[in-house]
């Protein structure tokens, strides 16, 4: 068994599609318009054979109770694996992202977590 999709609920979905490719560099893999929404997947460009990032509408009631709690405890809604938190930090942020947390050395890892503008807090992490 292997992880296929994940997801992450978005405010407004061309906005994120925006932001997960202009900005963190990911890939559209799947549009495909289902009504008001679209099923629309993005992934790595270092492996787009890889694990899917859908761009999930936050229509449903019991989404935005649940990402505003996740943002007003500072809790990432998922985790971006990178080659070096730091590099990557200066890089978003030369490009404009805001960052809730600046890279931290937690030992075996660092960290760095960042607003994806759509109303979730990601985190990008290296393990050493």
């Amino acid at each position: 068994m292997k992880i296929y999709i994940t997801s992450v609920f978005v405010d407004d979905q061309e906005k994120a599609l925006r932001f997960y490719t202009d900005m963190l560099g990911f890939e559209k893999k799947h549009d495909i318009p289902m009504g008001e929404a679209r099923w629309l997947t993005v992934v790595s460009p270092e492996n787009p054979e890889g694990t899917e990032l859908l761009l999930e509408p936050s229509g449903h009631p019991a989404v935005q109770p649940y990402k505003t709690a996740l943002v007003k405890d500072g809790i990432p809604a998922t985790s971006f694996a990178v080659d070096d938190v730091q590099a990557e930090y200066e890089r978003l942020r030369g490009l404009g992202v805001r960052f809730t947390q600046e890279p931290v050395d937690m030992g075996t890892v660092t960290t760095a977590v960042l607003d994806d503008t759509c109303g979730n807090l990601i985190q990008i992490v290296h393990t050493k």
